[in-house]
């Protein structure tokens, strides 16, 4: 790739190709920002994990994904609903670096929405008896037998939903790093006060 890109020292472009990659990841699986880093806690518990990136709406400046709510980050972000967020991709040489604040939706219009557009198969995760990250005895997907393949019906898949969360997002800085031969350019974007900076990489 030219380091010659159009976003390469214009904010208005640089601007347009985050969102264009958000907006990308989250129907196309090959897109290396599809999985994000999703970083909560506090100063003395905060941990780090994979997300996979269900949603990007530049109107409202928010990103979502989906969790269990028995997962250990909903109580985290209820603590402490500041988080971040962290994308990069290879090919691009683009990282991008969100601090968000985070909305817990959970048995409300929101997963409504959202559990109806969810398919069958993805749907397996929530149905798990126990939750995410709880001890066992031996290895285990943490299903039923009956349910541990892939021929539980729609019908069945439905006892999920109470297990279902959406964490909507609201970023309230990005910060931008292109990797370039001749000059590796960096940035922050603070939307709540529509400020911009350029930054040393």
């Amino acid at each position: 790739m030219s380091d010659t890109v159009p976003y390469y020292e214009d904010f208005t472009e640089i601007k347009k190709k985050i969102w264009s990659m958000l907006d990308d990841a989250v129907t196309n699986r090959s897109s290396q920002f599809r999985i994000p880093v999703f970083i909560c806690g506090d100063q003395k518990d905060f941990d780090g994990r994979i997300v996979v990136l269900r949603k990007s709406d530049q109107s409202n400046n928010l990103v979502q994904f989906h969790s269990d709510i028995r997962s250990d980050k909903i109580p985290k972000l209820k603590s402490n609903k500041n988080a971040s967020m962290l994308f990069y991709d290879k090919e691009e040489k683009i990282q991008v670096r969100l601090k968000v604040e985070c909305n817990i939706n959970h048995n409300n219009e929101t997963t409504k929405e959202s559990w109806s557009k969810t398919g069958h198969i993805s749907r397996k995760c929530y149905l798990v008896e126990n939750g995410p990250g709880t001890e066992s005895p031996k290895p285990t997907s943490g299903l039923k037998p009956e349910l541990d393949n892939f021929e539980f019906t729609m019908e069945q898949s439905e006892e999920g939903y109470k297990n279902f969360t959406v964490i909507q997002c609201k970023i309230k800085t990005i910060e931008w790093l292109y990797l370039a031969a001749k000059g590796h350019r960096r940035a922050r974007f603070e939307l709540d006060n529509n400020k911009e900076y350029w930054l040393v990489p």
